[in-house]
């Protein structure tokens, strides 16, 4: 080999030398990133995971408990269910002997009470015994060894060889579950959404729904109050009766009903905190109304008369 041909051969290796390294360089800055895209999607699942949780206490759901796992050495785990058949018994513990043929149950020969038989008693042989032995093999069947392929369950339930998974870009993977991450991210702001508004009217303003629970409770008064004119009318209730309980009595019952409403179901689920309840608008809209009510009520009466 000349000196030209030994540096050209140099050339040539220092170059696949150099091109591995570069492989190396850019598998390994691949694999870097591929690490850092994987730990920043564990962290926002679990972060996501800690807001559900959230929210599933907020709403008043009860996260489902764990089932115990059983414990790999003791073995401790769900029993057996009662009323089961037992599994199959291994053959040391039935006494069965593999190749023999016999079971603990036989004595291995036909015979009487003693335990070897004598020539001649009748005794059944093995395979092939020797001559003056009945009952004992001389050959003793070995079990077959048999190399078992490996096979995939079917549905038709026939051993098919498995086949070779395809590969996996991990790349992609990352990619779909960054999306799958966006898109619980978005359903995870709706739903904060959701959460934030009270069960109660909840695409209502607070002032709108204020002023709606405290006429309708008004109005429930109002029903009351003519109830009470019709018995004073027939003479169950007095006349003093009758001007505290509009006057007061059902104003103060108006009040207090739209307050516990409000309390009730006027309450977002994520917000802390008691709502705004407007007492001065609700005060003056149930004390007002009644009466009102009451004052329309005489005319409407007398214009009719």
């Amino acid at each position: 080999m000349s000196f030209e041909e030994y540096a050209a051969l140099a050339r040539q290796l220092a170059e696949q030398r150099r091109t591995v390294e570069r492989d190396a360089a850019a598998e390994s800055e691949r694999r870097r990133d591929l690490h850092a895209t994987a730990d920043y999607l564990h962290q926002r699942l679990t972060a996501q995971g800690h807001r559900l949780d959230q929210l599933g206490r907020a709403i008043g759901i009860d996260q489902p408990a764990t089932a115990p796992a059983a414990d790999p050495v003791s073995g401790s785990g769900p029993g057996p269910v009662a009323g089961s058949a037992p599994g199959p018994v291994s053959g040391a513990a039935s006494g069965h002997v593999p190749g023999s043929g016999l079971s603990a149950g036989d004595s291995g020969v036909r015979s009487g009470s003693s335990g070897v038989p004598g020539p001649g008693d009748g005794g059944s042989a093995g395979v092939a015994g020797p001559s003056g032995r009945s009952g004992v093999e001389a050959y003793p069947q070995m079990p077959e060894a048999r190399l078992a392929l490996p096979t995939a369950a079917s549905p038709a339930g026939v051993g098919v060889p498995a086949q070779r998974a395809a590969a996996v870009d991990p790349a992609m993977e990352l990619e779909l579950a960054r999306r799958m991450a966006d898109e619980a991210d978005r359903h995870g702001q709706q739903a904060e959404l959701l959460a934030q508004r009270p069960a109660l009217l909840p695409t209502w303003s607070p002032l709108a729904r204020a002023v709606a629970v405290y006429a309708g409770c008004g109005a429930a008064a109002g029903v009351l109050m003519l109830t009470l004119v019709l018995a004073s009318g027939v003479g169950l209730v007095d006349g003093f009766t009758l001007g505290a309980w509009i006057c007061a009595g059902l104003p103060a019952l108006a009040f207090f009903g739209g307050y516990l409403v409000l309390g009730r179901w006027g309450r977002p689920h994520t917000v802390a905190g008691n709502p705004p309840r407007y007492l001065p608008l609700g005060f003056l809209i149930c004390f007002l109304l009644v009466p009102l009510g009451y004052c329309a009520y005489l005319l409407l009466f007398r214009a009719l008369r």
